[in-house]
């Protein structure tokens, strides 16, 4: 697979653009997938049932309740482990935390941040600490391709894809690993309306949004729809329009986008104000200190 080429390659079929994320913007998933997968398996495989509770609560802040929201696992892997290394109870627990100093190595490396690119990694460096974090990250994508089926769209979602199929060229942008976001694309009925689906092989949001949409429409019309700071900021690094899927209040952000937002992006109406009064909101839903700090 050539993933930078597949994407560079891809020819317009439409005068518009629109890349869309899966995880907690498409699919109520991100939750699920946190909690009950990514959690418990990284008290397993990094000994860290003894601080458990506050593992968990650093943990869902990160991935779930501020504005890293959306990282790639191994980013937010860093970010979790590093605010954990401050928090007075971890200190005075004692609780020895994973070394995560070869994984920033690699992450500075590397764009691609996969299970792949981070086993040619460890096989090269032999480091030890990159190959938990690889046996804890495969771990991961086997249970929830073992276990989470058939978890379906936010209200209104399907609609607005179906309409935005329509009249763009639509694009799956996200650092859900490829195999997952075609499955759960295929499991609801939806894989058709997307031209593209671009998973965490293929680089980062930027990269894709850079490769398969950049030079080839017009910015105006290329839209990035998430839920997280992350697609945000893939569309300002490519000077690209930006509609939230807002934590908390997703069947709205859908139903407004299907009932209101799309109108404008046609016609032109969508950036300046209007935009940024959605973009204030979203940032507003998305803090970046933890409560207990």
């Amino acid at each position: 697979m050539d993933p930078a080429g597949e994407l560079s390659g891809f020819i317009p079929e439409h005068d518009f653009f629109a890349g869309i994320d899966s995880d907690g913007c498409v699919f109520d998933s991100m939750e699920v997938k946190q909690k009950e997968f990514f959690i418990p398996s990284a008290l397993r495989y990094f000994s860290l049932f003894p601080v458990s509770k506050y593992v968990r609560e650093t943990w869902e802040f990160i991935n779930l309740y501020s504005c890293h929201r959306g990282l790639n696992r191994f980013h937010a892997l860093v970010r979790v482990f590093g605010l954990l290394s401050e928090r007075r109870e971890i200190i005075e627990s004692g609780c020895p935390l994973p070394d995560t100093e070869d994984l920033k190595k690699w992450i500075a490396s590397e764009t691609k941040l996969s299970n792949s690119t981070l086993r040619a990694w460890h096989e090269r460096t032999g480091d030890s600490s990159t190959g938990l974090i690889l046996e804890w990250s495969e771990h991961v994508n086997a249970e929830i391709n073992t276990w989470l089926k058939s978890v379906p769209p936010f209200d209104n979602a399907r609609e607005a894809i179906e309409r935005i199929s329509s009249f763009a060229d639509t694009a799956v942008i996200s650092q859900t690993p490829l195999e997952a976001l075609v499955r759960e694309w295929d499991e609801n009925g939806i894989r058709q309306f997307a031209s593209l689906i671009a998973g965490q092989e293929h680089g980062t949001k930027t990269e894709h949004l850079a490769l398969a949409a950049k030079n080839k429409y017009p910015s105006h019309r290329i839209l990035m729809i998430g839920d997280a700071a992350g697609d945000l900021q893939a569309a300002k690094d490519n000077g690209v329009l930006f509609y939230p899927v807002v934590p908390g209040r997703e069947v709205m952000s859908w139903k407004r986008l299907l009932e209101d937002a799309l109108a404008r992006f046609i016609e032109g109406s969508y950036s300046g104000r209007y935009e940024d009064k959605l973009i204030a909101e979203f940032r507003n839903s998305l803090p970046s200190e933890p409560h207990w700090q």
